[in-house]
This record gives structure tokens, C-alpha cells and sequence, in this order.
């Protein structure tokens, strides 16, 4: 295996796959980011827009272009949460439920292409590698202590 880090790897990868996902959502009109966020919509409930930036892992002020233009797109409407008088609730239009179906399949295809080509267990190992960064990051246990080439003051 040629050398490269970990870092590197997830990166290009992870740039690939959003730019096939945007290559792809263009056909319809649409983003990654506007697909994913339909995806992370409770169809039926609604989703409290407070907790839709980190369930997607995004910044408020970059979600909420994102809201916006799907609200101009009328993909999506606001509601007040009847829960929570000041919260408010991000639901489906019919136009943004059938947007999201088709998210949902462009998804999928990639699966299972994916899953075509990538045996049983090659695909648990990177499972297993994933869950081992993720909880390496959530733990701070990668960097606990002062940067290593800390410039004296």
C-alpha cells in the first residue's frame, strides 16, 4: 500500500463522494446538502430546526442557507413546535417528500454499488475503523496533551 495518512484517505474519499452526490443531485435540481437535510427531516413529525444542525453535523449559519433556500424552493415549511412555544419545527412539503424520495434512492444506489463491489467483511472492517476514529475523536484520546511543536513564547 502506497503511503498516505489516514487523514488523506477519508478526505479524497469523502470529496469524491460529494462530488458524485452533487453530480448526481444536479440532475434534480438540487444539492448534497439540500438531499442530505431532506433525508435528516422526520417525514411524518417534523424536526426541531435547534436539533437539525447537529444531527447532520453542520454549522447554524450554513443550515440555515440551506433552510432558506429549501423554504424558497418550497421544499420545506417552518411551524411553531407546539412544545416548545419559542422552537420551531422544520416539516415536508408534498414537493419536499417527493424530493426526499428520490434522495433517499440516489443513496441507496450508492450502497449497494458499494456493496457490489466490497466483500461482507472488508465492509464490517470499516465499519469497525470508523467506529474506532469516531470514538478515538469523541474521547479526546488523539489530542490530550500540547501540541507537539509548540512555539515558545
Amino acid at each position: 500500500m502506497k503511503d498516505i495518512t489516514i487523514d488523506y484517505a477519508l478526505r479524497a474519499t469523502w470529496q469524491a463522494v460529494t462530488k458524485v452526490y452533487n453530480e448526481e443531485a444536479r440532475k434534480f435540481d438540487s444539492t448534497m446538502a439540500m438531499g442530505f437535510t431532506l433525508l435528516s427531516i422526520d417525514p411524518k413529525t417534523g424536526t426541531p430546526s435547534t436539533s437539525l444542525g447537529p444531527k447532520m453535523g453542520m454549522e447554524a449559519t450554513s443550515l440555515s442557507r440551506i433552510l432558506k433556500n429549501m423554504e424558497n424552493l418550497g421544499l420545506i415549511v417552518r411551524k411553531p413546535n407546539p412544545n416548545d412555544g419559542r422552537g420551531v419545527l422544520i416539516h415536508l412539503t408534498p414537493f419536499g417528500l417527493q424530493k426526499r424520495e428520490v434522495s433517499k434512492e440516489v443513496v441507496l444506489r450508492f450502497n449497494d454499488a458499494v456493496k457490489e463491489n466490497v466483500s461482507e467483511e472488508h465492509l464490517m472492517g470499516f465499519f469497525e475503523v470508523i467506529k474506532v476514529i469516531n470514538n478515538l475523536i469523541s474521547e479526546k484520546k488523539i489530542y490530550k496533551t500540547e501540541p507537539l511543536n509548540k512555539q515558545a513564547d
